[in-house]
Formats: C-alpha cells, structure tokens, sequence
C-alpha cells in the first residue's frame, strides 16, 4: 500500500454513500472524449478503464435531461476554477449502473470506481454523503500547506542569519521540497492560502 492510499483511501468512509447512483449517472472526465479515446488507443490503462465504463452523452443537454442539477454542479466548479470550457467538456453515464442504482459489475469494478471519491479535491454529486467529509479533508489539506507556508518564512529568516554556506545549501534544499509539495496543490488555489 502506498503512502496516499494509506492516508487517504484506506480512511474513507465508505459508510457515507448514500447509493444513490448520480455519480454513475452523470460524470465527466478531465478530457473531452476524443482525448480520451486517443489516451486509450495510446495505451493509457485509465483512459481505457473509463471508456471500459463509461459511455458518453451526445451532448451536455442530453446529460441535463438526465439530471440537471448534476450537470451545472459540475459546470459551475469546473467555472469557480477556471477550467470550464464547453468544447471540451464531455459528459457520461456508466454502462453498468441498473434501475436500482447498484452496480451491474460490482465485482469487477475497476480501480477508479473503488477508490471514487479518489480525492479530496473531486466533484461529487450534490447531497453526496461524502461532502462533509470532503469539506474537512480539503480544509486539512489547506492547513497543512499553509504550515508549509510558515516553514517557508521561517527558512527564509534562518537564511537571512548565517553566512555559512554548508547550511545555506541545505536550506535551501528543504525550501524546494516544501514548495514543490506546496505546487502539488496549485490547481486548487493553493498560491491563496
């Protein structure tokens, strides 16, 4: 197991899924279709594992027709972000998912569907059971980069007292290590925390 699903994936409280099927019935994916189709044919297994599943609408008023509240959930975060762009937005419904909202291949599910929601930072369908849970592990990811933050300044004063170069070089190291992990978050805002 390795470090991310031992500190997140094995913490999820699986409990808190209402199995109500709208995140089978309307997602989308960080590429358009076509994309995704290339990734796939190009070998990429989660490109093919989510085209394995997921079967795209015709177009964003089909997705609406099936549930609208989803669809501008989805727009409106994707907007919040900056990264709504309507000709490149696709969204899909899960070949698998039956009338009574359960999992027509639950066995067999691949690794994107056991591990969904597989980030703080996804997009879940309003009223999920998850987004109170999601809320704290986004708020804990936002304080733990703002103490990385502190780390910085912090380093910065250390630099600013000695002259030895030996401590400067290794300073130095640990301020590149804590903004490169401070980076990993900059999709979600992080640079305003």
């Amino acid at each position: 197991m390795n470090l991310y699903e031992e500190n997140y994936l094995s913490k999820r409280p699986q409990h808190l899924c209402k199995m109500c099927g709208k995140c089978c019935r309307v997602v989308t994916a960080p590429h358009p279709y076509s994309k995704l189709k290339e990734m796939a044919d190009s070998g990429d297994e989660g490109a093919k594992d989510f085209l394995s599943i997921f079967v795209p609408y015709d177009s964003i008023e089909k997705a609406r027709e099936v549930d609208s509240e989803i669809v501008d959930n989805i727009i409106r975060r994707l907007s919040e972000d900056g990264k709504y762009n309507e000709d490149d937005m696709t969204f899909y419904y899960c070949r698998y998912l039956q009338g009574n909202n359960l999992c027509g291949n639950y066995e067999n599910r691949p690794i994107l569907c056991r591990y969904f929601p597989s980030s703080p930072w996804a997009i879940v369908p309003p009223d999920c059971g998850f987004e109170g849970w999601l809320f704290l592990k986004r708020e804990e990811d936002k304080q733990r980069i703002r103490r990385m933050k502190e780390e910085l300044l912090e380093l910065e004063l250390l630099k600013k007292r000695t002259k030895d170069p030996s401590i400067i070089q290794k300073i130095n190291a640990v301020e590149k290590k804590l903004q490169s992990n401070i980076d990993l978050f900059k999709k979600y805002g992080s640079q305003h925390w």
